[in-house]
């Protein structure tokens, strides 16, 4: 990795931590850390299983727990057994815990006024529309994609929103049982996934034909995670898998419906060739010669 970039991630870090008072053992002057805080902010008024917190924050099991003692040692949260489930923990925020997170929003509104006041509207706008780049871009350096069974849940939920995502945007419809998983298992085919705090947020698969060929299939990426630029990554990703099982040629097709995933495969390099299958569904094919 590029040394010079490296060091200016550092030094942003540094400047971050630094500004919005995260050095000391207290957070906003409350008496308790960024951490404890965090997990006040994110239960919220509806409360949250204690997996899916974890999950989204990314703590060890551990830490976590430690968090949540405090904050229970001072009455802010309970954690109990979920209502449909007691395998289950819950958090919830106690009356106190509720009182606790309204003052930290109000503290938390006067930390952001405290950064933008010395600056002039023009600065504003700029420091604005760089945290909210800068957001966009580390949310996508936190997405994970492994290779996954295609019988895994989170491999279930992808293929199931993909079909119902070309059903919803196809003229005629599709055919929600050809999104089934049984040519996406070794050595047929494998199946990437894309998890972001551990939620499946896209995915694409690689079917092995023989003679060095591969169709990529199944790409697709959620909306509430597109504009990070993962439906390249997931793709570059499969030609890189690609490339290791030893093939030369991939293939794919896709619909006119989906003008983005045109765009996409042409401007990663692919081009545009005769039809090589009888799928009623795609109108475009497209092939890519790698190594």
């Amino acid at each position: 990795m590029d040394g010079v970039l490296v060091g200016q991630v550092r030094r942003f870090n540094r400047t971050v931590t630094q500004r919005i008072g995260v050095l000391t053992d207290t957070y906003l002057a409350r008496g308790r850390s960024l951490g404890q805080c965090r997990v006040l902010w994110e239960v919220g008024p509806e409360g949250i299983e204690v997996r899916a917190l974890r999950a989204r924050l990314d703590l060890d099991s551990g830490y976590l727990s430690r968090l949540l003692r405090a904050l229970e040692t001072e009455g802010l949260v309970v954690v109990e057994a979920d209502d449909d489930d007691a395998r289950v923990r819950r958090i919830r925020l106690t009356p106190a815990g509720v009182t606790e997170r309204a003052e930290l929003d109000r503290r938390s509104d006067e930390l952001a006024a405290s950064i933008l006041t010395p600056l002039d509207g023009r600065q504003r706008d700029r420091l604005v529309a760089a945290m909210a780049e800068v957001e966009r871009l580390l949310l996508a350096s936190m997405v994970e994609v492994t290779a996954t069974e295609p019988t895994h849940a989170d491999a279930r939920h992808c293929l199931r929103a993909y079909a119902e995502e070309l059903n919803s945007r196809f003229a005629a419809g599709f055919d929600l049982t050809r999104a089934q998983p049984a040519d996406l298992t070794p050595p047929a085919g494998l199946l990437l996934v894309a998890r972001l705090h551990a939620a499946p947020v896209g995915c694409g698969a690689l079917v092995f034909k023989g003679d060095e060929v591969a169709e990529i299939k199944r790409l697709w990426v959620s909306t509430s995670v597109r504009g990070l630029g993962l439906g390249r990554r997931l793709l570059t990703e499969l030609e890189t898998t690609a490339t290791d099982h030893g093939v030369r040629l991939l293939r794919l097709d896709t619909n006119s419906a989906l003008p983005e995933a045109t765009a996409l495969y042409r401007s990663a390099g692919y081009q545009e060739v005769d039809r090589f299958n009888d799928d009623p569904y795609p109108e475009l094919f497209f092939a890519k010669q790698l190594g």
